[in-house]
């Protein structure tokens, strides 16, 4: 059976993928959310002019020489501002956020001043116009587009968000991938396996992975080795966008999971992949929901997930980052690479980014101390130390 690279079931599984329904939530829920729509203020920041620092508010030709005495004619403290105007020789105490005084065109800080009796401040050094004024708009202006959709929302965001005084944001919808591991020898975390039995492990990190990819993951039961239990499980993840099956997706006796999905509609597109690991991964459809089935090997079932399930949230969710490797030196030098693309286990280090010692499919412990994927293209010639590759970050 012939090998489809993974660049070509990427763009399978990504193709004409439009972005989910849209939501209003408040921004107090909307961390991680991925913006609808553009995002405009609605009021302009500072909406007036604003002292940076605690000092006077002054006239700079009444500091031009120093020192000057000027008289204290009032106090401007955020919301509490002066409601007179400053004239020659005049000045007003004035508290970082507040209101700049009419009349006034720069602030003193209080450092520079020393209070005197009778009402009275000696100004000892001078003032530029503008010293310490933040001016209207300094920071945005009623209407300025400052989020853009597809943006994913995060802490300083939704703090700008509140500053544009919206308590509201247009959220794309959440994906909703359904879980689906099956397999005679599962049996649920905490549980004690019988003889020939291992405990589940990778619905727990897919939902982890999911969640931080933006989806919202649906864990079903476990399935047995049999056409009737995977149909039964199927049918409760109908209202789910996207079904992710774990095992029973390659060509053994047990592996029943296309031809269970096919007996009720299903149609696949992606049967192999020429990826190591993960060469049995399935793409298809059933409805308008989108199938997914991923090796039954831990190491494998998260590194598919990452290549295949990822660019399919990103596009139900409109999201509009960068999904790119990025570039490291090797570390250590690299045999050469086979006929398929390899997403080896590595650490990156101050040294450049090395794999770690064994690469089986089924060692979790080995890849829950790695921090990214080298990623080797099929064919890719023996490399020494100091060459440059691609990693991708092991950041879920």
């Amino acid at each position: 059976m012939t090998l489809m690279p993974v660049a070509e079931v990427q763009a399978r599984i990504v193709n004409a993928v439009e972005p989910l329904d849209a939501e209003t939530i408040t921004i107090f829920e909307a961390a991680g959310r991925v913006l609808a729509d553009d995002l405009g203020a609605k009021l302009t920041q500072p909406p007036f002019a604003a002292s940076a620092m605690d000092g006077y508010a002054v006239r700079a030709a009444d500091v031009a020489s120093i020192p000057a005495c000027l008289k204290v004619i009032g106090r401007s403290a955020a919301g509490h501002g002066f409601n007179g105007e400053v004239g020659a020789g005049e000045a007003v105490r004035i508290f970082t956020g507040a209101p700049v005084p009419v009349g006034a065109d720069t602030i003193v800080i209080q450092e520079n001043a020393k209070v005197k009796g009778d009402g009275a401040v000696e100004i000892l050094e001078p003032a530029q116009i503008g010293r310490y004024i933040r001016p209207i708009g300094y920071d945005f202006s009623e209407g300025d587009i400052l989020l853009a959709a597809g943006m994913e929302l995060n802490s300083r965001q939704l703090m700008l968000a509140a500053a544009m005084n919206r308590a509201t944001v247009s959220v794309r919808r959440k994906p909703i991938v359904a879980v689906l591991a099956n397999g005679d020898e599962l049996v649920q975390p905490g549980q004690s396996p019988g003889p020939g039995q291992i405990i589940s492990s990778i619905p727990a990190g897919m939902k982890a992975a999911i969640a931080a990819w933006g989806g919202e993951p649906l864990l079903l039961d476990l399935a047995r080795d049999s056409k009737e239990s995977l149909a039964a499980c199927v049918r409760d993840a109908r209202d789910a966008d996207v079904l992710l099956t774990i095992g029973g997706a390659s060509v053994g006796e047990h592996d029943l999971v296309r031809g269970a999905l096919e007996d009720m509609g299903a149609r696949f597109e992606v049967l192999r992949v020429a990826m190591r690991p993960g060469k049995p991964v399935m793409f298809g459809f059933f409805g308008d929901q989108r199938i997914l089935s991923m090796p039954g090997n831990p190491a494998s079932a998260i590194i598919c997930a990452r290549v295949f399930l990822k660019p399919l949230l990103d596009r139900f969710l409109g999201r509009a980052r960068s999904d790119e490797p990025r570039t490291a030196r090797l570390a250590v030098p690299v045999e050469a690479n086979g006929e398929r693309e390899h997403y080896m286990r590595a650490k990156l280090s101050e040294n450049g980014v090395a794999p770690i010692g064994d690469q089986d499919s089924s060692l979790m412990n080995a890849f829950a101390n790695a921090d990214c994927l080298l990623v080797r293209p099929a064919r890719d010639p023996a490399l020494q130390a100091g060459s440059l590759v691609r990693v991708f970050p092991l950041d879920f």
